[in-house]
């Protein structure tokens, strides 16, 4: 397979993306990781697997890397480190530390949204239990893996306006858990819409400040009082209270940081 530089960084693309839902969240593992060792030797593996292989192993030294030295001053060189892999080889892969950056956060978001995903599916028809366990399973993965966290919700600033563009699509695709099942506000269609905005933003606004402030490990203690600030406003405040203190409850968590049923098309973007 002949890797043809990409038009627009001028890069060699990635080879093939596995499923988002059947690799861990970039920086759950370590890079030198040596389950993901490269074989030598006759059955060594083939080109497109060993580029693979390498790509997540610099997801997850850049996740670290960036995670612990703040992404101005993670070179490549700490990153290559990090993961075992040569800066030729990165340079293959990625035009730079930039161009590695977004593909890290694309890949670990759309893990995370289908993490997500299955939650909200999986927890029946009605939109409160739905939402509550989609916002668990974000606060709680979050918490999981916080080199990613910190990667994702605070370094992303200095990453350039290409990163934050990435950010607020991310955004944009938060509204899905908010349509079509949920109750409309008494607000217009586009006041209503511009109400989903206002509340992503301000959830998204309260975990980034929890992780910058080195708290990422209490995001699943925030379940409750973010479970209201979602719902209230389109149930009303006594519904916003029941389903706050439905979330207070607890019960099992989810700890793997991993998405599954890989045989499930993803949910489309609202």
């Amino acid at each position: 397979m002949s890797l043809a530089p990409h038009p627009e960084t001028g890069s060699a693309p990635l080879p093939p993306e596995p499923r988002p839902d059947s690799t861990p969240l970039p920086g759950a593992r370590p890079g030198r990781d040596p389950e993901r060792a490269i074989k030598r030797g006759p059955r060594r593996q083939s080109a497109e697997a060993v580029a693979a292989t390498q790509r997540d192993r610099l997801f997850d030294g850049l996740v670290h890397e960036v995670a612990a030295r703040g992404y101005d001053n993670a070179r490549v060189t700490d990153i290559c480190g990090a993961a075992g892999v040569t800066r030729p080889a990165f340079y293959a892969l990625f035009a730079g530390k930039e161009d590695a950056f977004l593909a890290t956060y694309r890949h670990g978001t759309a893990v995370l949204l289908r993490l997500m995903d299955d939650a909200y599916a999986g927890a029946g028809p009605d939109w409160t239990t739905a939402a509550r366990a989609a916002l668990r399973t974000l606060l709680e993965v979050l918490a999981s893996v916080p080199a990613f966290a910190r990667m994702a919700l605070v370094e992303i600033d200095a990453a350039g306006p290409a990163a934050r563009d990435e950010r607020d699509l991310l955004l944009s695709r938060f509204h899905r858990f908010f349509h079509p099942a949920r109750p409309r506000s008494p607000l217009s269609p586009e006041e209503d819409d511009l109400l989903v905005t206002t509340v992503v933003a301000g959830i998204y606004g309260t975990l980034r400040l929890r992780v910058s402030q080195g708290r990422t490990a209490e995001l699943p203690r925030l379940l409750p009082v973010l479970t209201y600030a979602m719902t209230a406003p389109f149930l009303g405040p006594g519904a916003g209270d029941r389903a706050a203190r439905a979330a207070d409850a607890g019960g099992p968590g989810v700890t793997a940081p991993c998405a599954v049923d890989p045989a499930r098309p993803a949910r489309g973007d609202d």
